[in-house]
């Protein structure tokens, strides 16, 4: 069972039980510093509004317990509402506007360039922050100099086998995925005699989808009337456990590639060589 503030993610290597004194100490050549950005927002009738921030939590919270111990990993508190205004009207969400996150995410980041850090990881669980994290982590790289990395964990491709196709493409917001996550971490917060299925219908279309090809701007209700995507009633806590182990083990592994991480290796150190090889 999941419990907050407890294992090595909370013990070893959440940012903010160190002093000042420690933090200023800390050696941070390599130091990745970790920012979960969630979202509180309408789950249909049987999954908590905190889902996205619950699962980001649960998530790291599994992957640090893998993190080899001389990595200097670093985790902060999440940013627990996002962008969730496609989510506005249906009770419980609780959105930041695109601006407000952004300015929150870049305020978080100079603070952290003011103590001296110089990588940092958006680690996003809510489809919904999903542009504007892309558009955010480049401007902190421009104002900063920071290394800036964004990620989201449901985007490593674990349950291929356990989910159908159209799950896989259309289940994307309260469906099986993460149902059975959170069946897996938090079973009483999960209201096992509300689960639904809902797919919007998109089988006349070639190349119209939801998150890929070509896409068009949609808010939930224009989609769902349940609030959800996906089958819920087909989840279970054995396809949510599968699914964090496989993540953490991922993670575990990506993370100690960006403490590696210099983005001046990727430029190649080299001037560029005209065709004829001439490099004047």
């Amino acid at each position: 069972m999941f419990q907050r503030y407890e294992g090595t993610a909370w013990e070893q290597r959440f940012l903010p039980r160190l002093t000042s004194k420690q933090v200023r100490e800390l050696p941070k050549e390599k130091a990745l510093v970790i920012l979960p950005v969630g979202a509180v927002e309408q789950h249909g009738p049987h999954l908590p509004i905190y889902t996205d921030t619950l699962i980001g939590e649960v998530t790291l919270t599994q992957t640090l317990e893998r993190v080899s111990g001389d990595s200097e990993v670093w985790l902060l508190p999440p940013v627990s509402y996002g962008k969730s205004n496609e989510h506005t009207g249906l009770p419980g969400t609780i959105s930041l506007s695109a601006n407000t996150l952004k300015g929150v995410i870049m305020d978080i980041a100079d603070s952290l360039h003011a103590s001296g850090f110089r990588k940092l990881l958006l680690f996003n669980t809510h489809g919904g922050n999903i542009d504007l994290l892309n558009l955010v982590s480049r401007e902190i790289r421009i104002r900063t100099g920071m290394m800036v990395f964004y990620l989201s964990p449901g985007s490593l491709d674990v349950a291929e086998d356990l989910m159908t196709a159209k799950e896989l493409e259309y289940g994307i917001h309260g469906g099986d995925y993460e149902t059975s996550i959170v069946m897996s971490v938090k079973p009483d917060w999960v209201q096992t005699e509300f689960l639904v299925k809902e797919f919007p219908d998109m089988s006349k279309y070639r190349f119209l989808t939801l998150e890929g090809k070509i896409r068009f701007g949609w808010k939930m209700a224009d989609i769902s009337v349940s609030g959800i995507t996906g089958d819920a009633t087909v989840a279970t806590p054995e396809k949510g456990w599968i699914i964090q182990e496989r993540i953490a083990e991922l993670l575990s592994e990506a993370l100690n590639e960006l403490c590696q991480f210099e983005i001046t290796d990727v430029l190649g150190g080299r001037p560029p060589q005209r065709a004829n090889g001439d490099q004047s």
